[in-house]
């Protein structure tokens, strides 16, 4: 069993803040090749872009250092060439692509009772759309490279890892949006693996609770019962660091995980199997 993913490259959306920078930073620091994506350039190159050999992808004139294992890719993925720029550029960088991860999402109130309401259609273009087209981007290339490397006898030629919330089974009418969204996605990451299992290539998806992002830390101040309420409704206590999530993105993407695809890897710390509750009458 190998978690080593030491040379493949990896495209991580979502990559400027919270989960999806720690999962690019892990990767990176793992030895993988990794293109981070996100729609703030600004904040992608605050968080990356002082390093040495980092450039912002594919802007022409701006070269980075030969041994350099990270590039930055400014563009908003609901549009079409952006995705097909950011293939195109990742290619271009480091020749080839083995793992996507989809962590880019929007989290959003609704009003259930508004017929007005249209972050149902927003959520569903920004966190569904996105991870399924530059899925099947992404693996049209995975295919044809396998092809170019000649690799019939590899058991996996690809890994996509899915970023959902355990809001796709747990709810508040407040969240409907947010859930009908996440839900989707990880129907989608199922339907995905069975069409792309017959190519070796894997679908999973993570699906986690409450994490101490910089959002979450923002909500906990403005709130001061918030921090209290999310460990008390968490059987293990506590409340998760984004470096837990990037730790199962990163068993995902390697060949650790090599016999699993179309699962739903749940990190919550125990919140959606405890029952809300308390009584003994049943």
């Amino acid at each position: 069993m190998s978690f080593s993913i030491a040379g493949k490259t990896a495209i991580v959306t979502g990559a400027a803040n919270g989960v999806g920078l720690a999962i690019a930073r892990h990767l990176a620091d793992a030895g993988a090749n990794v293109v981070c994506c996100d729609m703030d350039e600004h904040k992608l190159a605050q968080e990356f872009g002082s390093n040495p050999g980092m450039d912002v992808l594919p802007n022409a004139g701006e070269e980075a250092a030969p041994d350099s294992n990270l590039r930055i890719f400014a563009g908003d993925l609901r549009q079409k060439l952006t995705i097909a720029n950011l293939l195109s550029a990742t290619i271009d960088a480091f020749d080839r692509v083995d793992i996507l991860v989809n962590a880019s999402r929007q989290v959003a109130g609704s009003d259930p009772l508004d017929a007005d309401d249209k972050m149902v259609e927003t959520l569903i273009d920004q966190n569904l759309m996105t991870a399924l087209r530059l899925s099947q981007a992404v693996a049209k290339r995975m295919i044809s490279q396998a092809k170019e490397d000649d690799a019939e006898n590899v058991q996996s030629i690809g890994a996509i890892v899915n970023l959902t919330s355990i809001a796709a089974q747990r709810t508040r009418p407040q969240l409907m949006a947010f859930s009908i969204a996440s839900a989707a996605l990880e129907q989608m990451t199922r339907s995905l693996a069975v069409a792309l299992a017959p190519q070796k290539i894997r679908v999973n998806a993570v699906g986690f609770g409450s994490v101490m992002s910089a959002s979450l830390r923002d909500a906990c101040a403005e709130n001061g019962d918030l921090r209290r309420e999310v460990i008390d409704g968490t059987p293990l206590g506590r409340i998760a660091e984004a470096s837990e999530i990037a730790e199962a993105v990163h068993f995902l993407a390697s060949d650790a995980s090599r016999f699993m695809t179309g699962q739903v890897m749940t990190i919550d710390g125990g919140r959606t199997v405890l029952d809300v509750v308390d009584t003994d009458r049943h």
